[in-house]
């Protein structure tokens, strides 16, 4: 029983790892691809809409690129796809790992909706699906004609989501989704758009049909979209590890500015790939706005995520750990060892906010945060970093004796 909190947090680094290695092997294909395309020899006689020369690992590889189809279909034919849904599917699986299992504390902000578990839940999910019928409706009406225009709409529903999202979910479960909205509508795009069009030029090629180039053309839209979509992706996705980030009334324009960085940068790597030359400004701009969005980050005071939830009672699970034999002592050592940091005005030199939003000050704070102060105090010796403040091993095996005792006790009650 007192090592299933063990065993799920190291579910959750399975699955995050799995989610990373997978976004890493998309977002490499992704902006390869991209890259090579910009960088193709347009200026080649024959059917070829462009070629390059390449080297990589002491080969040289000679790759061509055709607008619509070759004449015949290739015996061989690789497709890339896996790398997208896994990383959909990973970060689904996580999302549900950490934000719904741990609704109470990650995902519900009961100062801004006093959601019940299901209600955030569904509106979780919800709000993922309906940000791609959105878009897919934006993409296939006359706008999707205006790429400009669509990507400026694009932003302006992102803007307006992050700032919904900010409404009714703790700070860094805004950002989180976000993301997932974002990275929904790019895995989306792979598996009802891109590929669907892309096996419709290979059936053409099997019946001896000449394809459509409009199938191309609506599949280079969407993957256009999900290159500039992609670095903001990736911040998000970080973003939880940072309370700057999450942690401030703010976090919401911060997160639009972040899309805005994106795509400056996304712009300057796609005209160098294009052109061989590429506009510095851009670079400017994006240190310009980074600079706002620090500034940002710190422009009010803020509590942090934990602070939302001292305003109600414990629930029972939390009750429990406060009730449980050997709590006082643990209040002891965590109020001695770990409060001048983890408090609402920190007095450690250096520390201006409780790391990860996390108050330890008292009872109910530690009640609150029992599963996280048993693995990195107690189970594991991540915190205090460096043991700067001398926690002793002793204190490390009460607090886990604490923690471990309040499983037993509730098994014991509820067979």
């Amino acid at each position: 029983m007192y090592d299933v909190a063990i065993l799920w947090d190291w579910f959750a680094f399975a699955v995050r790892w799995l989610h990373v290695v997978t976004a890493i092997a998309w977002i490499g294909s992704s902006f390869y691809f991209v890259a090579l395309d910009l960088g193709l020899n347009r200026n080649i006689p024959g059917p070829a809409d462009g070629e390059e020369w390449q080297v990589h690992g002491g080969g040289f590889y000679h790759i061509q690129k055709y607008l619509v189809a070759p004449d015949a279909m290739p015996e061989h034919l690789t497709w890339f796809k896996w790398e997208s849904y896994a990383t959909w599917l990973s970060g689904a699986a996580l999302l549900a790992v950490v934000y719904w299992v741990g609704a109470e504390l990650f995902l519900i902000d009961p100062e801004k909706a006093d959601l019940a578990v299901w209600q955030a839940i569904a509106i979780s999910a919800a709000s993922l699906a309906v940000g791609w019928l959105a878009y897919d409706a934006l993409c296939k009406s006359p706008l999707g004609e205006r790429p400009t225009a669509l990507m400026l709409v694009l932003f302006a529903i992102l803007v307006a989501m992050s700032w919904g999202y900010d409404q009714v979910f703790t700070g860094r479960a805004a950002l989180l989704h976000l993301g997932a909205f974002t990275a929904t509508i790019m895995t989306a795009n792979v598996f009802l758009i891109i590929m669907p069009n892309q096996r419709v030029v290979v059936a053409d090629l099997k019946a001896g049909r000449k394809p459509d180039p409009k199938y191309g053309k609506i599949a280079k839209l969407r993957s256009t979209h999900n290159n500039y979509l992609t670095l903001p992706v990736v911040f998000l996705m970080l973003s939880n590890h940072y309370p700057l980030a999450f942690a401030t009334e703010y976090s919401w324009i911060i997160a639009a500015l972040v899309f805005l960085i994106g795509v400056l940068v996304r712009h300057y790597f796609n005209t160098m790939h294009a052109r061989g030359k590429a506009p510095t400004w851009t670079w400017a701009a994006a240190a310009a706005l980074f600079v706002v969005l620090a500034w940002l980050s710190t422009a009010n005071g803020w509590d942090g995520d934990y602070g939302a939830l001292e305003s109600r009672p414990l629930t029972p699970a939390e009750a429990r750990y406060a009730e449980a034999a050997g709590f006082e002592e643990v209040e002891r050592i965590v109020i001695g060892r770990c409060s001048m940091c983890h408090a609402r005005e920190p007095v450690w030199d250096g520390i201006r906010w409780a790391p990860g939003g996390v108050h330890l000050e008292t009872a109910g704070d530690i009640a609150r945060a029992a599963r996280e102060v048993y693995l990195q105090a107690g189970v594991s010796h991540a915190m205090p970093p460096a043991n700067v403040t001398g926690i002793a091993e002793a204190e490390r095996r009460a607090i886990v004796d604490w923690y471990r005792g309040a499983g037993i006790e509730v098994a014991a009650r509820h067979p």
